[in-house]
């Protein structure tokens, strides 16, 4: 007898009358207790994802994971409009942090009464410059790909890709699951950055810190390797063959 993963959902909370006893409740990383319902949202036209950065386009090679070099990325959002852009490399499950102070843009000779323009540490521009200083430490061959969502935040990725060789690819709409290792390394981060508080009161170095942790942690879906371990093999290979290669 097979039974469904909504079938022992709804057993548990039937018990504890539409929300989870407080001794399961402690079990789980979110502590959360109730459920909390998908929304359904319109899609918005996104002029930013054309035919070719579909995620249908992308190469065989990332979607299957065979292949070291492609990437999830997605923002944690803060209040105040902070952010982290987090980037998960999808064979190594290695974790980069990109910090995006939150700037403001004002003008000296501001008019009684206008409203000044809103911070703006996760526009396009802002964060397509943040991802390209973040990329540019690494190898071309180690930084093929980023797989995002369709938001706006990445509009520009036709900048980041010529800045960088990078291809970006759009998940399809609400479809979180496109992008697995990004999605659960976010909710690993929430243990550090709690929703509903400032994320810019990090620093670049409190971030470094932070993902070093993730990249230290060993995995079982890595044979209880840690991320570091394998993507500094994959790229200690690369070296070796460029080495070779030039011999």
């Amino acid at each position: 007898m097979r039974i469904s993963h909504e079938a022992i959902y709804q057993a548990l909370f039937i018990q504890g009358r539409g929300a989870l006893e407080r001794e399961m409740t402690a079990c789980l990383r979110t502590g959360r207790a109730l459920r909390k319902p998908r929304q359904r949202r319109r899609s918005k036209p996104q002029g930013h994802v054309t035919a070719d950065t579909l995620i249908a386009q992308r190469p065989q090679e990332a979607s299957d994971r065979s292949v070291v070099g492609h990437w999830e990325g997605d923002l944690i959002i803060g209040t105040g409009r902070s952010a982290v852009a987090t980037l998960v490399e999808r064979v190594s499950r290695m974790t980069i942090l990109v910090h995006l102070p939150r700037t403001e843009r004002e003008d000296l000779h501001q008019e009684p009464g206008r409203v000044r323009s809103r911070p703006s540490g996760y526009s396009a521009d802002a964060v397509a410059t943040a991802l390209e200083e973040a990329l540019s430490h690494l190898p071309l061959e180690m930084r093929k790909t980023i797989t995002w969502d369709r938001g706006g935040q990445m509009a520009a990725h036709a900048a980041l890709t010529a800045a960088t060789g990078t291809k970006i690819y759009f998940a399809d709409p609400h479809s979180p699951w496109q992008r697995p290792s990004n999605e659960n390394t976010n909710g690993l981060l929430r243990q550090y950055f709690p929703k509903g508080t400032d994320l810019s009161r990090w620093s670049a170095q409190d971030l470094q810190a932070v993902a070093h942790t993730l990249n230290d942690r060993p995995r079982k879906i890595l044979g209880w390797k840690n991320p570091n371990e394998v993507f500094n093999h994959h790229l200690h290979s690369l070296q070796h063959t460029r080495v070779a290669t030039t011999a």
